[in-house]
């Protein structure tokens, strides 16, 4: 697949429109879901898919092959989604952290029985600022210092967001289990 893919991608640097739509066939889809995590309105997640692509496209000569297609494609989809809610104007302030006590990022504290499932649509619940960065952080993989640098945050910030975000999702989370047991 990969080397099909190479073939495809270096058709596209030649401005080949059929590659181009081999590439848009193939990765839409999964583009298309990653837009819907960050943007509510699937409207908005299609123009952010179509914006993304046409970037690329333009962009496609500076692709590294070092890095799969996808997560190069990714990596645009997901700024052109924080594009998009910064012109719905998404405004993260800076946080005082001085009277916070840092906590251990890896203290989850989910039960076992909660599904993922669970835990994507009770991240749906939290305030936007807070579900960025948990999606960013627990579905996306990025750390502090790239969700700081994506949102133009300082990383105490962003710590922050986690950490309020988390408190609230295992609030939600108790709530849910609560409700399903009867309680």
């Amino acid at each position: 697949m990969q080397k099909e893919n190479n073939a495809i991608i270096e058709a596209c640097k030649k401005g080949n429109k059929k590659a181009q739509m081999q590439l848009y066939d193939t990765y839409c889809n999964a583009m298309f879901n990653i837009a819907c995590r960050y943007l509510i309105n699937q409207e908005d997640a299609k123009d952010a898919i179509q914006e993304g692509f046409l970037k690329a496209f333009d962009n496609i000569k500076n692709y590294n092959t070092d890095y799969t297609f996808g997560a190069w494609l990714k990596r645009i989809i997901i700024n052109q989604c924080i594009d998009a809610l910064r012109k719905q104007r998404l405004e993260f302030s800076e946080i005082d952290t001085e009277h916070l006590e840092l906590v251990d990022d890896n203290d989850w504290n989910i039960e076992s029985s909660i599904t993922k499932e669970n835990i994507i649509n009770a991240i749906e619940e939290l305030s936007e600022k807070h579900q960025l960065v948990i999606k960013f952080y627990l579905l996306e993989g990025y750390d502090h210092e790239e969700i700081s640098q994506i949102l133009d945050i300082p990383i105490k910030t962003s710590r922050t967001h986690l950490r309020r975000g988390r408190l609230q999702l295992q609030g939600l989370l108790k709530e849910k289990r609560n409700e399903t047991a009867g309680y």
